[in-house]
């Protein structure tokens, strides 16, 4: 028998995807910021796709691809220099299209960060669609950065929460917090929706299930301060009919959403929920999506 503990994490080295559109651009200034935080080094990684043009396109073609690629890279390394000139920066062609390239770069630690839309090395694919591949497929941190660049910055970072069961991709968050200093809310939206029609529907019941929601989410933070013991943690339970519409406008009042990414239902295919869906599109800050178990260790029991 087997179990999952809880550890905490190391914030890995950070790879951005480079595909010369204005998110992109963005993205590696965001990325670049955060691993001079973290002082780890930032990876610069240019998806060509050539291995898959090779199919239809002829050599000339590829070169170019490759060139312009190369050149890309170059211009973009020298830009993150000039902000960040102690940042250790290495850059990467990738043959691979956009979210194949991106994990493979990132190997078992790193942090994924790319811009919520893509252009040039991401083949020209629109809103979202690199950022909702890499978050449900890879096996490490994304972030999707959103909003606006040279919004003021408030000092938290926001974690959406469900229960207990959230303390392992939760340590994410809150070293997130730590590297920036920052204090780490936790929001946990109590529907009363989704009780309307179940067994508890009497006012004085679901009174009762909001007061173990209460207890539950403070009973996370309490955990998160045992690893964290410096770190200002906050908890708060917000009541409404709308689990997105309550988390995107949260996003608007701090620098970064981590949220936990679905397990996948029988072990089959990738899985990223609705509330995750929304907050892609709609955010008003860059969102964390981290999978399961990445801040966890197995033992045998």
């Amino acid at each position: 028998m087997t179990s999952e503990i809880p550890v905490r994490p190391e914030l890995g080295n950070v790879v951005v995807g480079v595909d010369g559109s204005p998110s992109g651009r963005t993205a590696v200034l965001w990325a670049a910021a955060v691993a001079d935080r973290r002082g780890s080094s930032l990876h610069l990684v240019h998806a060509a796709d050539t291995d898959r043009r090779a199919l239809f396109a002829n050599a000339e073609t590829i070169q170019a691809v490759r060139e312009a690629g190369r050149e890309l890279l170059i211009e973009t390394a020298s830009t993150v220099q000039e902000r960040f000139p102690d940042l250790s920066v290495t850059r990467e062609l990738s043959r691979q299209e956009a979210v194949a390239g991106l994990r493979a770069a990132a190997g078992h630690r790193g942090t994924i960060v790319v811009g919520n839309r893509g252009l040039g090395g991401f083949s020209a694919l629109m809103l979202g669609s690199v950022g909702l591949g890499v978050a449900a497929r890879a096996e490490v941190p994304v972030i999707v950065v959103r909003g606006e660049g040279d919004r003021p910055e408030s000092g938290s970072v926001t974690a959406a929460v469900h229960g207990a069961s959230d303390i392992g991709w939760l340590l994410v968050a809150a070293a997130e917090a730590d590297a920036r200093k920052a204090v780490l809310r936790l929001v946990s939206v109590w529907n009363v929706l989704t009780h309307v029609g179940s067994v508890a529907t009497m006012l004085d019941d679901l009174d009762e299930i909001a007061r173990e929601r209460v207890h539950e989410i403070k009973a996370l933070a309490d955990r998160v301060r045992d690893f964290y013991p410096g770190l200002n943690v906050s908890h708060h339970v917000e009541t409404g009919t709308s689990t997105p519409g309550i988390l995107v406008e949260a996003t608007a009042h701090t620098d970064l959403l981590v949220m936990g990414r679905e397990h996948r239902v029988l072990g089959a295919g990738p899985s990223l929920g609705r509330v995750a869906h929304v907050l892609l599109h709609h955010a008003h800050c860059p969102v964390e999506i981290v999978p399961p178990a990445f801040a966890t260790r197995v033992e045998e029991t």
